[in-house]
C-alpha cells in the first residue's frame, strides 16, 4: 500500500517553488505535483527533480492529492479555489484533501466561503529561508485536528522550524519571521559596512558577520536560554562590547528594532 503523502503545489513561485523543491527531497515520503501557468518554471524544477509531476493544469495537478497548497497571489486564490472546486471530491484519497492557503491578506473565514465545506483549511505563512531548509512557518487553522495537524506541521517542519498559532497571531509572526528576514540581511550589512570601516575586506567582514548570526543562533536554539545570558558572557566590567552595546543602544538600536516590526503589522 502507498503510505506517501500527496502534496500538489498550485503555483511554482518563490514559495511554492521552495516548498516544492524541499519536499521533492524526501520522494519517499512526499509525492510532489506542481503547477504553474507558465513551462518556465515548471522545467526547472522538473529538471532537478525528475520524479515530481509538473503541469499547467491546476485540476489535473489536485486530482487525488491529500494536501493542496496555494502558492499563488493573494488575487488569484478565489479563481484558483473556484476552479479546483469539480476536484475536491474526485481523488483516490481516504479523506476530503488538506487545502493550505500560503497567500497573504486573506484569512481562514474567507478561504472557507470560497472553499465550502468538508476541507481543512490551514493558512500558512512561510519566509524565504524555506528555501534552504531554514525557514520558519507560522501556520493557523480552523479547529485542532490531530490527523491534520500532524500532516500540515510535518510538511513544513521538512523545511525548517513550524509554529500553529492562533490565526490572530500570523501577522506577528509574519513581522518576526518573514519581514524578519529583511531585517537580518540589513544588520549583516551593517555589521559588513561597519567591519569595512575598521580594515576588513568587504567579503571576510560579511562572510564573519553571517558566520557570527549563524553561531548566536544555534547557540540560542541548542541552550534555550534568553539572548541576554549569552551577551553577559561576552560583556566584561568596562570591556568593548559593553561600550558598543550602549552606543548601540544610545541610537535607538532596540528601540528601531520594535518600532520596525511594529510598522509591518496593519
Amino acid at each position: 500500500m502507498d503510505t506517501k503523502i500527496k502534496v500538489s503545489i498550485i503555483g511554482a513561485g518563490n514559495m511554492g517553488g521552495a516548498v516544492a523543491s524541499g519536499l521533492a527531497e524526501d520522494p519517499h515520503k512526499y509525492e510532489v505535483r506542481v503547477s504553474n501557468p507558465s513551462v518556465g518554471k515548471l522545467e526547472a524544477i522538473k529538471a532537478e527533480y525528475p520524479h515530481v509531476m509538473t503541469t499547467q493544469s491546476n485540476n489535473e495537478c489536485a486530482l487525488g492529492a491529500d494536501v493542496i497548497i496555494l502558492g499563488v497571489k493573494p488575487w488569484k486564490v478565489t479563481e484558483v479555489i473556484e476552479e479546483l472546486h469539480t476536484v475536491w471530491s474526485s481523488g483516490d484519497s481516504l479523506r476530503e484533501p488538506i487545502l493550505v492557503s500560503m497567500a497573504a491578506g486573506i484569512d481562514i473565514a474567507a478561504l472557507r466561503t470560497m472553499a465550502g465545506e468538508g476541507i481543512a483549511i490551514y493558512k500558512a505563512i512561510p519566509n524565504t529561508a524555506v528555501s534552504v531548509k531554514y525557514g520558519v512557518t507560522f501556520v493557523s487553522r480552523e479547529l485542532p485536528d490531530e490527523y491534520t495537524d500532524h500532516v500540515v506541521t510535518d510538511i513544513f517542519s521538512t523545511l525548517g522550524l513550524t509554529e500553529i498559532v492562533e490565526e490572530r497571531m500570523l501577522d506577528a509572526g509574519m513581522a518576526v519571521a518573514s519581514c524578519g528576514m529583511a531585517f537580518m540581511m540589513r544588520m549583516l550589512r551593517a555589521m559588513t559596512e561597519g567591519g569595512v570601516e575598521l580594515g576588513l575586506y568587504a567579503s571576510t567582514a560579511l562572510r564573519a558577520a553571517a558566520a557570527t548570526m549563524r553561531g548566536a543562533a544555534e547557540l540560542i536554539e541548542k541552550n534555550g536560554l534568553h539572548p541576554e545570558h549569552e551577551v553577559d558572557k561576552v560583556t566584561t566590567p568596562g570591556g568593548l562590547t559593553i561600550k558598543g552595546l550602549n552606543a548601540m543602544e544610545e541610537a535607538g538600536f532596540t528601540g528601531a528594532v520594535v518600532k520596525g516590526l511594529r510598522a509591518c503589522v496593519k
